[in-house]
């Protein structure tokens, strides 16, 4: 019996040694769930960018936006488990189930890699609005009760639910405006159309050092680098508001373990190196470092979190 057993043993492992040892032969795509032109797109392009020179493989972003990322890490969630197929998630990942009936189970589809960064959201408004501060957008919202509106991503989507969050803990009345996709929505905010974007830094810190957007408070525990004069949102005038998106990595379950404890390893190194540290300065973000393990445990502490803003907000699929 144990010479069958350690038979077994060797015929299982060494296969998955040997594919260790030639992974990858091939370019490796990333899926991002989101469309082009968010904070997503943004840390998957400089992640994929840097992965495939230390895979030696072009590492190949494509784009599967819709239905606030399901759609997307549903096809992740088909894909064969070779390593060949990489899905970028955020902290949407910890949400959706608790807005859409899944057809995959998020707690066994998937096998965590590598948490990459995060990064406080901002609120911002167009320059139109006469508001200067967190406080004055409250009294204006209090004063005009459904008459100010801002901008999404769409319904379910990280925007969304930060923005929601907003109207709780600030008691205001301002009205959803989806778009699709976080560029378009922070576009028209810009131009005027809307007034309101509540969103990742990332995405919108280009913006407002140029001006185009008018920055009211972020939305971590304390002041940033990037912006030092900012005051986070808790201080301007919504006590204990808090919101983080964050950035990682995951792979279809049944991807071999050491094609998988590679991709950690190259993948953290990537954003340990001074070059993805200074650009996640750059972009009002900080790189994280975790074990598979911990980033495990760290998705579902989040999706217990998020389910209850999800339920508190009511928010629902379209």
């Amino acid at each position: 019996m144990r010479v069958l057993l350690c038979a077994f043993f060797i015929a299982a492992f060494f296969p998955m040694m040997a594919a260790a040892q030639t992974y990858p032969s091939r370019p490796v795509r990333l899926i991002v769930p989101f469309p082009p032109g968010g904070s997503n797109d943004v840390v998957g392009r400089m992640i994929a960018a840097q992965l495939s020179t230390r895979l030696d493989k072009p590492v190949i972003v494509e784009n599967q936006g819709g239905a606030g990322g399901l759609i997307g890490t549903e096809m992740a969630a088909r894909s064969q488990p070779d390593g060949y197929t990489l899905l970028l998630i955020s902290v949407a990942y910890a949400f959706i189930p608790a807005i859409y009936k899944l057809p995959y189970d998020p707690a066994t589809a998937f096998t965590p890699v590598a948490i990459l960064g995060a990064g406080p959201v901002v609120i911002a408004v167009t320059s139109k609005l006469p508001v200067n501060s967190v406080k004055e957008l409250i009294a204006l919202a209090k004063e005009k009760p459904g008459e100010l509106n801002y901008a999404t991503a769409g319904v379910g989507s990280f925007q969304h639910l930060a923005s929601e969050l907003f109207k709780l803990q600030a008691g205001v009345d301002i009205v959803h405006i989806p778009f699709k996709g976080g560029g378009p929505a922070m576009m028209d905010v810009i131009a005027g159309n809307t007034q309101i974007a509540i969103g990742s830094l990332v995405q919108m810190l280009p913006q407002i050092q140029a001006g185009k957007l008018k920055a009211l408070g972020v939305g971590s525990a304390k002041r940033i680098a990037a912006l030092p004069e900012l005051p986070t949102i808790s201080e301007a005038g919504v006590p204990g508001y808090e919101v983080t998106n964050w950035w990682g990595i995951v792979v279809p379950a049944g991807t071999p373990w050491p094609v998988t404890d590679r991709l950690h390893k190259e993948l953290t190194a990537v954003v340990s190196s001074t070059e993805t540290k200074k650009r996640f300065e750059t972009e009002g973000a900080e790189p994280l470092s975790m074990s598979p393990d911990e980033f495990g445990r760290f998705i579902a502490a989040e999706t217990v979190k998020w389910a209850r803003v999800v339920k508190d907000a009511g928010i629902r699929a379209e």
